[in-house]
């Protein structure tokens, strides 16, 4: 079946969809964090590890998408390798992953304001689990989420300009303050000061269930496959390349900050690597220029979930799995427009729930992208085995030990959210998981007196045609 999408992305586009995705503003806020918790080396070694397991995730994802560039990525992904209901878990499961990320972001947008223009909060509109919510707050998120919203609405070249006009800005304040940590004379401490066996025992586990959404976003370009313009084996390439660089990008961002801020810097900053660059660069103006690199962190990952999210939902509507409504394309900029309002009202609803909110949406997201990724590697190893001659334009080496290999450390981040562990999800995290499973199975129930099963099936064959 020919697309319905124009094929208008080149290979810078998807780099920065996916790259700019993946090192987002959760660096700037959160740095400090993960030091804490497990020290410079362990939070080091814990996105080493979480990393590890993106990269096997990643080669699937590249040989996936090169053998079947639909919109919707783990949408045919794992139909094609384990079936029908399969397909809805796993494609409902990564789009909560990503609606969690723009929600995450609606919220952020004005704590990382309030860091260079003090908003002036007035009384509380109310309350949620003893954190005010202030009308200020609510309305930049608001402000934020629409207009994301009409980015994408005039569709994805528009987006992947953006994307690109500050993905670049991030990279130049993220290597002033790598580079400029190697150079410093402000060190504070070595990285083998911060080693502490206690935190590597208790933190690590900590750090590294944070990981699958800190490099989320790699799994954007399949979504969005069927606008690009490019051989199908380059797409695999720069997946993994995106993700490799992400890693490098985390580790080097830990080590600056570690390197250049003491134990007590770390303890009352809010923004660590705004605080270090200002240690380094001995003035105001690097701070406030890494915090202006968070913003447009903020930009990159909440533009490219977007367009991740919107492309997987158009694929269930069009599918049959969800009502057909979510399938209407614009006639004009070819942008799924019901899909679009619903993720913009998902991040508007979020503003409503305060700062408090960003670690529910953090760990609730987690979990749902990891129990995606799951899926995908069983199919990917399933595929292998039942359609051994499926053209695969980018073939990964030794493809069934990676299969497994990336199915099992799936798996292993999978049980770290639960209960028992000490990463385990708190009971407002497991609400929203509840409440996203029975909203959607209500809506796959629902479609399927509609459409029956066997019509979502012919649906699929034909999209895989």
């Amino acid at each position: 079946m020919s697309s319905k999408f124009n094929r208008v992305l080149g290979k810078w586009d998807i780099f920065t969809l996916s790259f700019g995705a993946m090192i987002g503003w959760g660096w700037v806020v959160l740095t400090n964090e993960w030091i804490l918790t497990a020290g410079v080396l362990g939070a080091i070694l814990a996105f080493c590890i979480g990393g590890f397991v993106v990269a096997l995730v990643g080669l699937t994802y590249a040989e996936l998408t090169s053998a079947m560039p639909k919109v919707g990525g783990e949408h045919v992904f794992s139909y094609r390798g384990l079936g029908l209901d399969a397909s809805f878990f796993c494609t409902w499961f990564i789009i909560l992953g990503y609606v969690s990320v723009c929600a995450f972001e609606a919220v952020a947008l004005p704590v990382v304001l309030d860091t260079i223009l003090p908003l002036s909060e007035g009384e509380p509109i109310w309350s949620f689990q003893g954190s005010p919510i202030y009308l200020d707050w609510v309305l930049i998120g608001v402000l934020g989420s629409v207009l994301i919203g009409v980015i994408n609405f005039f569709g994805v070249k528009s987006a992947a300009f953006i994307q690109t006009l500050f993905t670049l800005f991030i990279l130049i304040a993220g290597l002033m303050l790598i580079f400029g940590s190697f150079f410093s004379s402000e060190q504070a401490n070595a990285p083998i000061e911060v080693w502490e066996t206690g935190k590597l025992s208790s933190g690590l586990l900590a750090v590294i269930v944070m990981t699958p959404f800190m490099f989320v976003g790699f799994d954007v370009i399949p979504q969005a496959a069927e606008e690009i313009n490019l051989p199908f084996k380059q797409i695999g390439k720069i997946l993994i390349l995106s993700v490799l660089l992400a890693i490098c990008w985390y580790t080097a961002i830990i080590y600056s900050v570690g390197s250049t801020l003491s134990t007590r810097e770390l303890e009352v900053s809010s923004l660590a690597p705004a605080d270090a660059m200002q240690k380094i660069y001995s003035g105001v103006w690097a701070k406030n220029l890494l915090i202006l690199a968070g913003l447009a962190g903020i930009i990159t990952s909440w533009n490219s979930f977007f367009v991740g999210a919107t492309r997987a939902i158009y694929a269930m509507g069009h599918s049959g799995m969800l009502p057909k409504a979510f399938a209407i394309l614009h006639p004009k900029f070819k942008s799924p427009i019901t899909a679009i309002a619903f993720v913009t009202f998902t991040s508007i609803l979020a503003t409503l729930f305060g700062e408090e909110a960003m670690g529910w949406l953090v760990n609730a997201g987690g979990l749902g992208i990891v129990t995606s990724w799951t899926l995908v590697a069983l199919s990917f190893y399933k595929l292998r085995k039942k359609e051994p001659m499926l053209p695969r334009p980018f073939k990964v080496s030794y493809g069934k030990w990676v299969g497994v290999s990336a199915f099992i450390c799936s798996l292993g981040l999978f049980y770290l959210y639960l209960p028992g562990n000490p990463s385990a999800l708190n009971s407002i995290e497991w609400t929203i998981v509840a409440s996203w499973l029975f909203i959607g199975l209500l809506l796959y129930f629902w479609a399927s007196k509609v459409y029956s099963r066997q019509g979502m099936r012919d649906k699929m064959d034909d999209h895989l045609s």
